[in-house]
């Protein structure tokens, strides 16, 4: 398919059957250009169908036109196989239910779309699970999975997906639909003599097979984790002619999977893990057959360079002090029925290798604790995207693209000391790591492919460590698939008449070539289509924010920092992306926008810039909940991305009537404060309040905040001094309609031991500002805070009687002392001293060793998302616990009001679709008498409006304690 009117034909067709499930627009073209490999590709167009059968008739249309095919699942793939210049098909969206879980026969009926981490869920329910699950398992679709033949850890515990798959629906581009699987030969010979396409097929497959049968046997390596080229094995007798699982791993360019019955395997009811500390990465590499004689159910390898990495960032700081002395680990899972059965298996491992009769003795830890046990697998499981962009500016950032080669897992101590003799010759650096139970290693090396002669070292650097893999008798590829990463080489493993078998598997299947071409055979080359290679292009802008990091500083070095493994698209735990969860829009989660900056910055797909609508309609959707800055490993801060750009989006563009009535709220409040009875007749008047809602822009389901009767300076005149002072940050939202919060934190401090005072003159922090772009007014705002409680702090400086802290109430405006101002004011010590001392009130009162009255309650707890993404909610899970309260603290993710976000008429649906995906339903399940508590403004509105329960902030129900509780002596450190 060639040429503008071959793709109006396609996309009119598409349209006029499919209608709203086709996206054709440059904004889903971006961020469908890139994965998480080092590979571009802009699509010819997007289609996001509603139904399996809106799939097939869509790619019978693709088929008529001519158009080339791409399947995609979550977008997650390193060596480019889910990008192409082709139709692609993103089924995680809508086609992803689990159609059948049969606990007896240990199987699962799925659609393509379903992500791993939901069936596998689904199937702990029975004891149960899916075995295989790459790092990626919150997200992977099994279509993904099964077009990639995905492994992980667990592999060593039952295999990869192909050995999980038991039967396929699949669909050729021609149109043909069938089940396959194993086929016995009086089965095979009634296909064939059935005739038609599928008998075709079959007939084709067999004169493969019977053809190059003797050299499938002599070639192919026989290891585990052999991933790279076709499984023709499987169409081998001793294989049982097994259709489904030659699909398995063949990247959609064969069929496409409609429908997948899969096998479940036990799921150890209790899991242990023994963490080993070596020298050195190859001694414990050299070990593998030791740990396999414990039986575990993972072994994974992790060498220095990583924990090193995340140490000069100052991440996971906590996790990697979880494990032994060493300069390389093995995690040894062990799995049980008991705790007392898998803590017998790991104590003999440790006892074992406590007094290991040859070789370095390692330092050994055995975690029986699950949540400690998940903090370590994290820095396995993100430390690599975690530290894929160089902190030193004269190294390249490492690079996949020599990701997963395997090998013998008994010679995988060799080949990793053979694999790093040929880093140091090419004058690279790498970090090792993997699954060291089925020989399969990855590795990030710092490949310049931004110059052309850096590209040419790059080619000759893989063709050497491919013909090394291949000496050592492995598989280019041992899990994330060939692609085009590796797919050129593949020939070094094969030889040449075994691709020519492979090249006709895939004809037989697709002899128009339509399905994802140029991946797996017949390949682009390696250097082809490189989407930072020598044509990338370094752009310098002004920014009002500064975008500094340890990896760089400017704003398109902050883009890069999204490296495309897209845990935002995660579906449960931590708290982005809200937007992507309630719409599974790709252009709405972090990794979308994120694209659609880089292609904004490169100027070909996005062309206009600052004024782009594509990326101005994505970032509408934001929340700016600032989940990304820490649930993303890389950190993508999107909600500064978003500020910077709106701030120069409204240069030439008029601001919504929301920017004036909620983004300047702190401007106009003090003043409607003024007459607060004028101010509530206007907004809850039940005839004058929907003229107002209009006015000011607010959704007419939204209910307008009350004004208090009296502001909180009012009401509490300043306090005297005292030796232990604390600076009280009463935020526009206590001030001016909730002082009862201020003033509960102000007795609460008192009984602490800490006299509050308030700034010098009423000051607003311009929280809302940065959701409108207003980032000149903001800085003004900022710099009269530093120009008020400046002089209050230097007190400190000089003669150590000064306030010790300052201690906010609302999240979302003590995260503005946290990262705005700090990135308004870089160079200011002023600005580092105040950030420095800000906190929220239960971080400080359990960092002072307050020990509250207790309180004996049932509370229902929602953290702010700024909360959790800055300041943590360590300081008031400890009150809580202090309190005696039985406090059940929600993964809630974000309530959806966000500030403004929720009033906005476009947001209001948006905002309900994502309080309701946990927070809401959750409030609503609570008893009566449960104390709902968050710290939040707009979580309060959230859950008032839309569950109808009043809420308490933390400093209220530490104050309710204290008035329940007969006069004690404040306790405090």
């Amino acid at each position: 398919m060639t040429g503008s009117k071959a793709f109006t034909a396609v996309h009119q067709a598409l349209v006029g059957k499919l209608g709203p499930s086709v996206r054709f627009d440059d904004g889903h073209r971006a961020v469908y250009a890139s994965d998480a490999s080092n590979y571009r590709q802009v699509p010819i167009g997007v289609v996001v169908p509603a139904s399996l059968e809106e799939f097939v008739a869509g790619v019978r249309i693709c088929e008529e036109h001519g158009a080339p095919i791409l399947l995609r699942g979550a977008g997650t793939s390193m060596s480019g196989q889910t990008v192409n210049h082709a139709v692609v098909f993103d089924l995680s969206a809508r086609c992803n239910h689990i159609l059948e879980l049969d606990p007896l026969a240990r199987t699962a009926l799925v659609e393509p779309g379903v992500i791993c981490d939901a069936l596998r869920d689904r199937a702990e329910e029975f004891g149960l699970t899916f075995a295989p699950d790459p790092s990626t398992h919150s997200r992977c679709t099994l279509g993904g999975m099964i077009a990639n033949n995905s492994c992980g850890p667990h592999s060593v515990m039952a295999g990869k997906t192909l050995e999980n798959v038991e039967a396929l629906e699949i669909m050729t581009c021609d149109g043909e639909r069938f089940w396959v699987g194993p086929t016995p030969e009086d089965e095979l010979e009634r296909i064939i003599a059935a005739g038609g396409r599928r008998g075709q097929i079959y007939r084709d497959l067999r004169d493969l097979r019977d053809r190059y049968a003797a050299l499938i046997r002599e070639r192919f390596p026989d290891i585990k984790r052999r991933v790279s080229g076709y499984n023709l094995d499987q169409l081998l007798p001793e294989n049982g002619f097994n259709v489904a699982r030659a699909l398995v791993g063949s990247e959609g360019t064969c069929a496409l999977t409609l429908q997948a019955r899969v096998r479940l395997v036990k799921s150890p009811a209790v899991r242990v893990v023994l963490v080993l500390g070596f020298p050195d990465i190859y001694v414990a590499a050299d070990a593998v057959p030791e740990y396999q004689r414990f039986g575990p159910i993972a072994i994974e390898g992790l060498d220095r360079a990583i924990i090193r990495g995340l140490q000069a960032r100052g991440l996971a700081q906590d996790e990697i002090a979880l494990l032994p002395d060493g300069d390389a680990w093995v995690v040894v899972e062990f799995g049980g029925d008991t705790l007392a059965d898998a803590l017998a298996q790991a104590g003999r491992a440790e006892a074992y290798f406590s007094a290991r009769p040859a070789g370095p003795v390692p330092s050994c830890r055995v975690i029986s604790d699950p949540a400690i046990q998940k903090r370590v697998w994290s820095i396995r499981e993100n430390g690599a995207s975690a530290t894929q962009l160089s902190i030193d500016p004269s190294i390249p950032d490492p690079q996949v693209g020599w990701e997963d080669a395997a090998v013998d897992p008994l010679r995988l101590g060799d080949y990793l000391r053979g694999f790093q003799a040929l880093v140091d010759r090419y004058g690279y650096r790498t970090s090792l790591f993997g699954h060291f139970g089925d020989g399969c290693v990855h590795a990030r090396v710092t490949f310049n492919v931004r110059t052309v002669e850096g590209v040419a070292t790059f080619r000759a650097f893989l063709r050497e460590a491919a013909q090394l893999v291949v000496d050592c008798g492995g598989s280019l590829t041992g899990e994330h698939g060939d692609g085009q990463a590796r797919a050129e080489f593949l020939p070094i493993m094969f030889g040449e008449e075994l691709m020519e078998a492979m090249r006709a598997f895939k004809r037989i299947w697709d002899p128009k070539g339509l399905m994802n071409p140029g991946k797996l055979v017949d390949a682009y080359r390696v250097d082809e289509n490189l989407r930072m290679g020598p044509a990338y292009k370094t752009v310098n802008i002004h920014t009002r924010l500064n975008f500094g990091s340890p990896e760089g500083d400017g704003f398109q070095r902050a883009i890069e920092h999204c490296v495309g493994m897209g845990r935002c698209r995660s579906e449960k735990g931590g708290t982005m992306c809200p937007s992507y969860r309630a719409t599974k829009d790709e252009r709405f989660s972090t990794r979308g926008r994120s694209r659609l900056f880089w292609e904004m910055l490169q100027g070909e797909v996005i062309q206009d810039g600052w004024r782009s609508q594509p990326v101005k309609e994505a970032l509408d959707t934001c929340l700016a909940c600032k989940g990304c800055r820490s649930d993303c490993p890389t950190h993508t801060d999107m909600a500064s991305y978003k500020a910077e750009f709106l701030s120069h989006y409204y240069e030439n563009a008029r601001r919504p009537r929301q920017a004036l009535t909620m983004g300047r709220i702190g401007d106009w409040a003090p003043w409607a404060a003024r007459l607060p009875w004028l101010a509530n007749l206007m907004t809850q008047n039940r005839y004058l309040a929907p003229w107002a809602k209009k006015i000011g822009g607010v959704a007419a389901q939204r209910d307008l905040p009350r004004f208090a009767r009296r502001p909180y300076r009012r009401q509490h005149p300043p306090a005297a001094a005292g030796r232990k002072r604390v600076i009280l940050w009463v935020d526009t939202f206590c001030e001016h309609f909730h002082p009862e919060v201020a003033a509960a934190a102000v007795g609460v401090l008192k009984h602490a031991g800490y006299e509050a005072v308030l700034p010098d003159k009423p000051l607003c922090c311009g929280r809302p500002l940065y959701d409108f772009g207003y980032l000149d007014l903001a800085r003004e705002r900022l710099r009269k805070i530093l120009d008020v409680i400046g002089p209050q702090l230097g007190e400190a400086g000089a003669d150590h009687d000064g306030p010790v802290a300052i201690v906010g109430l609302e999240p979302g405006c003590m995260s503005v002392f946290k990262d705005e101002l700090l990135k308004m004011f870089p160079d200011d010590p002023r600005a580092r001293q105040v950030s420095s001392m800000a906190t929220l009130l239960g971080d400080f009162l359990h960092q002072a060793g307050y020990q509250p009255p207790r309180l004996d309650r049932d509370v229902l707890v929602h953290a702010h998302c700024h909360q959790k993404s800055l300041f943590g909610t360590k300081g008031d899970v400890a009150l809580l616990a202090a309190m005696g309260a039985r406090a059940r603290h929600l993964d809630s993710g974000c309530c959806g009001m966000a500030g403004s976000f929720g009033f906005n008429p476009e947001h209001a649906a948006l905002s309900l679709a994502v309080g309701e995906q946990s927070l809401l339903p959750a409030v609503r399940a609570a008893a009566a008498d449960t104390i709902v508590l968050t710290n939040g403004f707009s979580c309060r509105e959230q859950i008032r409006q839309s569950a109808g329960r009043e809420v308490m902030h933390l400093a209220e129900l530490l104050h309710l304690a204290i008035t329940q509780q007969p006069a004690t002596a404040a306790q405090a450190t």
